[in-house]
């Protein structure tokens, strides 16, 4: 499958900037590069030792295109497993243009958006999941993302199917034994000890199935929408939370009209905060569009905020509850937070009313920013942060969550064959079926589509 041709792209974003990289990557890289160099120092590239770098020029027939750095990596030691360039010019578009077009003449080929992590894969530098995490690492924008992209690049979630594969197919190397002395009615693989290894294994897909909850949401955001009625400050506090003016504040109920999202950090986590048209009846035909989007918003969210006007609600915190119990009726397992706006205009004793009659709620003025610290850390709160914190294997990807409830399917009939004594022969095939799983997951098992499809989600020059 591994493609002979010598492929060239950019490898930094495209558009002007202080310096480009751009890659070239095959067995004729270094000789192509070498041809179209002059060192400064009359060094040639094909000379000289892997993992160096050499300034000189790159040039077209007489004329001279920039000064550039050209580092050189000769295989097996480079990314993809073959001779790899990579030349550093000044950021120039003009320049890009030139220097990818001059290789493009002398015999490379434009590279496809993932060649050089996919040739990384088939040439054995990286696993399948390995190779995935690398997209992951590039989208990553939080602490968490980050974290979990890099121990899944470092190959943490790779050992750990690895190691279960590996013990699997001991075992079923010893019942496909057994098949070949079927006559002879013995047995080489000792069935409590199987079993042991079938429960342990029960174990950690499961662990690592219900880990997916935790890892999707940090991966893509947890969205958050911000409820309540018309003029209680949603976008006051959207405001206050993204720490800008993002969302237009006014007195005239209504303002907002569709609904309003932005993304921010908090201790790591990526939250995806959604502003949305207060509810209430209306006969503005353009608000009631936004009402309806505000119910779209919230069954598409992982937590929702109510917020009310406390100043305006004290003398009716029973229409107040009523609102609460609503949302939590429709939405049994959503995490819901209660919060309280406007606080500054309460005395002591209403704050204390407010607490006393509705359970956990948030007293916050969005207005002047007291209360939203504890707030953000209540959203904390909700997201399980033990298994990230204990720097344990998460899983974030949607096709290594579809392989592992297929492996762990196959497992549960392994173990009920073992508990009603099944043939060896019929166990047997469902233990390569939970072999073939696994091999799904880390790419020793794969198909052309599988890796089309994968690969084509990375940006060209990766």
């Amino acid at each position: 499958m591994i493609n002979q041709d010598t492929i060239v792209a950019l490898a930094t974003p495209s558009g002007a900037g202080a310096i480009a990289v751009i890659r070239l990557s095959g067995k004729e890289a270094i000789n192509i590069a070498e041809k179209q160099f002059k060192s400064v120092s009359g060094k040639q590239l094909s000379k000289q030792p892997t993992h160096t770098i050499h300034l000189g020029h790159i040039i077209d027939e007489e004329r001279t295109i920039d000064e550039v750095l050209v580092s050189v990596f000769k295989n097996p030691n480079s990314y993809t497993g073959e001779n790899v360039v990579e030349i550093s010019c000044h950021g120039s578009n003009y320049i890009q243009q030139e220097i990818i077009q001059l290789f493009l003449r002398k015999g490379c080929r434009m590279a496809t958006a993932g060649e050089f992590t996919l040739r990384a894969f088939l040439n054995g530098k990286l696993d399948l999941s390995q190779a995935e995490a690398v997209a992951d690492l590039i989208a990553s924008d939080n602490e968490a993302s980050h974290q979990i992209a890099m121990q899944q690049m470092r190959g943490g979630f790779s050992s750990e199917i690895a190691k279960l594969r590996e013990e699997l197919l001991n075992f079923a190397s010893l019942i496909e034994l057994e098949l070949d002395f079927a006559e002879e009615d013995v047995e080489f693989a000792n069935r409590t000890q199987f079993k042991e290894l079938i429960d342990r294994i029960t174990l950690v897909l499961k662990r690592l199935i219900d880990s997916f909850a935790v890892g999707n949401v940090i991966k893509n955001g947890i969205p958050v929408a911000i409820v309540g009625e018309p003029n209680v400050g949603k976008s006051t506090l959207l405001n206050a939370l993204l720490n800008e003016d993002r969302a237009i504040v006014s007195d005239i109920a209504g303002t907002t009209r569709d609904t309003i999202e932005d993304e921010i950090s908090i201790g790591g986590i990526g939250f995806r905060f959604i502003d949305t048209a207060g509810i209430r009846e209306t006969q503005d035909e353009v608000e009631s569009i936004g009402i309806k989007k505000t119910f779209e918003k919230i069954e598409q969210s992982q937590v929702t905020v109510y917020l009310f006007d406390s100043y305006n609600s004290i003398s009716n915190l029973n229409q107040v509850k009523l609102e609460i119990e609503k949302i939590k009726n429709k939405h049994p397992q959503k995490p819901l937070l209660v919060i309280a706006n406007k606080i500054d205009r309460l005395n002591e004793s209403q704050k204390l009313e407010l607490q006393n009659n509705i359970e956990g709620i948030h007293l916050i003025s969005a207005k002047t920013g007291l209360g939203v610290e504890s707030l953000t850390n209540s959203l904390l709160n909700l997201i399980n942060q033990g298994a990230l914190r204990n720097n344990e294997t998460i899983v974030t990807n949607t096709r290594h969550y579809d392989s592992l409830l297929k492996a762990l399917e196959e497992v549960s009939k392994v173990k009920e064959g073992l508990e009603t004594g099944l043939s060896g022969d019929l166990l047997a095939i469902d233990i390569r079926q939970a072999l073939y799983h696994f091999g799904e997951i880390t790419g020793e098992i794969t198909s052309d589509d599988l890796l089309g499809n994968i690969f084509a989600n990375f940006c060209i020059g990766k």
